[in-house]
């Protein structure tokens, strides 16, 4: 079994009074941690949202109908907690009026989940978001020589767990990934009206992976309004299957303010979306793999290591850009993408004279495994 970094963080927070909420795109192994983190005891009852009898279990269930449910058990797990009605509710009644248990919960759509939990649970939880397998997971388990050879092979099909471990045919397991898991909690969404557009919108997202994107433009090319994209976007986000890096701006004129691009938690799922699974040598977007890869796996090192940071990129009318900057303890930290360490680069002058303090660095193949935390 490959060990989850959250794996020790989560240990440590059993036997507290607080609850634990474990957020993550369907398939990312939000499960297979829980039950290697909870295997060895025998105190612990299961829930699942997705199964019906569960969600009737919990149907208008009171205090003492709870207490019974969960008996003597020391741990309650709710798994894909979303799924069940008034679940804040239900879960702030186990967390207050249970005090001999504690609750552990793990839900896929975050819109859904932290919008009924975070009231009730005020101060009463630990939440975590589990991301697919990271480049350090996979270099603890199969070693750093083993991954660099795995590389170009994680560019295009990416980190799901179910994708890592099969041997065989990884284009079908990604695709029912993509098909059959992953837009799931969206299309079920009362705002959502048609899956293809759906699709649309994240082939549109795909093939502009790297660059900015214009809802006015995409609206063009699916057929929706600006306010429609927008909000497709933000659930598309919320369901862990892409996320938006603002464009950063102080006083400099010529800066950009309002600009956004948009990557996606896994390159192989967005290679899926367009049905590109060519190695790297029959590829024009090697670049646009390599920049989303680098930025997804900092997201998920900055995460599971607890380094807060604002995260943009930096672009200005005359199309002088920088690829990616962490704003994090009062200081700015300026990052370029090469996949080839040959490749030229430097940061442009109007960056550099107007943040002199500005910590930069060129991430290419030969460097990057210091920028992601190995």
């Amino acid at each position: 079994m490959i060990l989850r970094q959250l794996d020790k963080e989560i240990r440590n927070r059993l036997g507290d009074k607080k609850a634990i909420i474990l957020l993550g795109a369907r398939q990312t192994g939000k499960t297979t941690l829980l039950k290697a983190i909870l295997s060895n005891r025998a105190d612990v009852i299961w829930f699942n949202g997705d199964n019906s009898t569960d969600r009737l279990a919990f149907a208008d269930v009171t205090v003492e109908r709870l207490k019974k449910m969960i008996g003597r058990n020391r741990f309650v797990v709710i798994d894909e907690a979303q799924r069940i009605s008034d679940i804040g509710i239900k879960m702030k009644l186990i967390t207050d009026q249970i005090q001999s248990t504690q609750l552990i919960a793990s839900g896929s759509s975050s819109f859904e989940l932290a919008n009924k939990i975070n009231e009730p649970l005020t101060g009463r939880k630990w939440e975590y978001q589990i991301f697919p397998l990271s480049f350090s997971e996979m270099v603890a388990h199969s070693g750093l020589y083993q991954e660099l050879k795995s590389l170009e092979d994680r560019l295009v099909f990416g980190y799901y767990p179910d994708v890592v471990t099969s041997e065989h045919d990884k284009m079908k397991t990604l695709f029912s990934l993509a098909s059959d898991y992953l837009y799931k909690d969206i299309l079920a969404w009362n705002k959502i009206k048609s899956s293809d557009k759906i699709l649309k919108l994240l082939q549109a997202l795909a093939y502009q992976l790297g660059n900015q994107v214009s809802y006015a433009e995409l609206g063009r090319i699916v057929g929706l309004d600006n306010e429609t994209v927008e909000s497709y976007i933000d659930l598309l986000e919320k369901a862990f299957i892409v996320f938006r890096l603002p464009s950063f701006s102080r006083n400099l004129r010529t800066e950009l303010k309002k600009s956004r691009k948009i990557y996606f938690y896994d390159n192989g799922i967005r290679n899926a979306v367009i049905s590109n699974f060519n190695t790297l040598s029959m590829r024009n977007d090697t670049g646009a793999l390599w920049e989303n890869f680098l930025i997804s796996e900092r997201i998920k090192y900055t995460s599971y290591e607890n380094i807060f940071s604002n995260k943009y990129f930096w672009r200005t009318t005359t199309q002088q850009e920088i690829d990616y900057i962490e704003q994090r303890e009062g200081k700015l930290f300026a990052y370029e993408f090469k996949w080839s360490k040959k490749a030229k680069a430097k940061f442009p002058s109007s960056f550099l004279n107007h943040y002199p303090n500005a910590e930069t660095q060129i991430v290419h193949q030969d460097n990057f495994e210091g920028f992601l935390g190995v």
